[in-house]
């Protein structure tokens, strides 16, 4: 017999109404919504050391001799939360309160700055099209910060001094600072001295991979080293030794950076070099996503907003950077004295292991479960594996029950969600499908691009799932022909009129499929056209170019030369 999980409830994030309100000066005729005022109370409660958090773990042995008796040993402390999560819905706020939470301990921050490492900064890390929007936030909503720097690349970084760094009020940088061009060769260069290629680490290609702990049939290890008896995959092991070995040298680098001196007029210090006040992640959820799943709902929600979808090398990049497998914060490469808070409308809250990932990162809470935690497994020897899994005690039923306990205790303490999706008044989602008549030569084409299908079996009423790689099937051929059909450049152009003749001054941002060059066929066809044009995001664009473009379309018009922009 197995025993089963307890029914549990999903996990929920509840709202902090019974709080009072605290209120801080913005510019102008700015004003925190209630709700803002009393999510500010609760961060600042955390960031001021006064909300308590009981920290337990517990395990389970079989007592000897004894017919299914079990001891249970429990150890628990008390601590003070170092983080939170603001997890209220898109477009509800979040930037604002955060730029309260700053202005709110500003005085002290500037008091603490001190050379050579200590900055009256706030570190703000978002993903790379967001950099230029929290400057721009930022300015909207204060005067009061006037120092702010913004780090899109190593380009930008080697301008700026180790006095500028020190005494500004808030640093932005991009969450996959690590896959910058020249970034880690910096960090190497200025950590050991080497200038050696082969010296600077380099982020691992693939996502470490945790072995199956279970199989079926006659098992026969092959050695001590492979108690799996080659029944996982050969690669998985390699993958983990790169991400171990990656982490193990930034890590290394870090520490010997931090030993170093430099003047007050040198530029180009790394940000991991520097102590912050605090730390802001935008986007927290980003980095987490790594199953495939997971990826597509991040995909799908990004877009509704303008963070921009990462590629998962920039994902692993941002949580090296955030230092998500080391739970010694004054380890991390992202040093902070008071608190560090996370921004997410979607926080990754399916399991237990997402909970107390997020515990983790968030200023390292500890969680039930996090020293045996699947993140740290994903760096580990397949032997050591093995013995976690099989050597490890099993967690039973009462245990699983006090680990969702505990997570659901963190997320009642550490995070609150003020406004729902369902609360957004106003803004409404209208969906239109625009059907399109090929021409009969473009019909012909659309029938030949259909590289490896049988003549029996071409026609227009072929879907995706017909095409089968396995035999010779090529539908990136067919998707590629389609995407530079003149019928659908003739409708992407026409229904963009239609928009404009309704309201001339609005924007229109046109999603296509890059990997079918879908993006490169929609801009010929908007250039094409003398009355529209168009602004393209180019691949090429570096990531101060790509948030300056998206900045144009972010808001309305001010200037002559915005409404002499492309409208899309």
């Amino acid at each position: 017999s197995q025993q089963k999980d307890p029914v549990l409830r999903r996990f929920l994030l509840h709202n902090c109404r019974e709080l009072d309100e605290t209120s801080v000066e913005l510019k102008g005729n700015f004003d925190l919504y209630e709700r803002q005022k009393k999510a500010l109370t609760k961060m600042l409660n955390i960031e001021g050391g006064n909300v308590d958090f009981e920290e337990i773990e517990m395990s389970e042995q079989p007592m000897p001799g004894s017919t299914g008796w079990s001891l249970v040993a429990k150890a628990k402390r008390t601590s003070q939360l170092k983080g939170g999560v603001i997890a209220d819905a898109i477009g509800s706020g979040k930037t604002v309160i955060s730029i309260a939470i700053i202005l709110k301990g500003i005085a002290a921050a500037r008091k603490r700055s001190k050379f050579p490492r200590k900055s009256s900064a706030t570190l703000v890390v978002v993903p790379p099209a967001l950099i230029s929007q929290w400057r721009d936030e930022i300015k909207k909503f204060t005067d009061e910060l006037p120092n702010v720097l913004c780090i899109y690349d190593d380009s930008s970084l080697k301008s700026i001094t180790v006095e500028m760094m020190l005494e500004a009020d808030v640093v932005i940088c991009p969450v996959d600072l690590l896959e910058a061009k020249n970034y880690m060769a910096r960090v190497t260069r200025l950590a050991t001295g080497s200038t050696k290629e082969f010296d600077v680490p380099k982020v691992p290609s693939n996502t470490g991979q945790v072995e199956k702990s279970g199989a079926q049939g006659v098992w026969i290890p092959a050695s001590s080293q492979d108690p799996y008896g080659g029944a996982n995959n050969a690669n998985n092991q390699k993958r983990r030794n790169e991400a171990a070995y990656f982490t193990y040298l930034y890590h290394d680098y870090i520490s010997k950076l931090r030993q170093k001196s430099f003047k007050g007029h040198e530029k180009g210090i790394p940000i991991e070099y520097f102590e912050w006040e605090r730390v802001f992640v935008d986007e927290i959820h980003e980095c987490l996503c790594t199953t495939k799943d997971e990826l597509s709902e991040a995909k799908k929600n990004n877009s509704n907003d303008k963070s921009g979808f990462h590629r998962e090398k920039n994902r692993r990049a941002g949580r090296e950077f955030l230092g998500i497998t080391t739970k010694d914060i004054a380890r991390r490469p992202l040093v902070f004295r008071t608190a560090i808070f996370g921004l997410t409308a979607t926080p990754l809250l399916d399991s237990t292991n997402r909970v107390i990932e997020l515990a983790n990162l968030m200023g390292n809470a500890y969680v039930i479960g996090l020293s045996s935690h699947w993140r740290r497994l994903e760096r580990e020897s397949g032997r050591d594996i093995f013995l976690s899994n099989f050597l490890e005690p099993k967690q039973s039923r009462e245990i699983r029950k006090n680990i969702y306990a505990k997570c659901q205790d963190y997320l009642d303490f550490a995070c609150c969600k003020n406004k729902n999706e369902e609360d957004m008044e106003g803004i409404e989602l209208v969906e239109e499908v625009s059907a399109i008549r090929m021409s009969e030569d473009e019909g012909e084409l659309y029938k030949s691009s259909q590289s490896g299908i049988s003549p029996d079996s071409k026609g227009f009423g072929i879907k995706a799932e017909d095409f089968d790689p396995t035999a010779g099937h090529d539908i990136s051929r067919f998707l590629r022909q389609n995407a530079r059909l003149a019928s659908r450049g003739k409708k992407l152009v026409q229904l963009c009129k239609q928009i404009l003749e309704g309201d001339e001054h609005t924007k229109i941002v046109v999603f296509a499929d890059g990997r079918i060059s879908a993006g490169h066929a929609a801009a010929d066809f908007l250039r094409n056209e003398e009355s529209l044009g168009c602004t393209f995001f180019d691949e090429n664009d570096s990531v101060e170019e790509q948030n300056k473009k998206l900045a144009w379309y972010q808001y309305a018009d001010v200037t002559a030369e915005d409404k002499k922009r492309p409208r899309v």
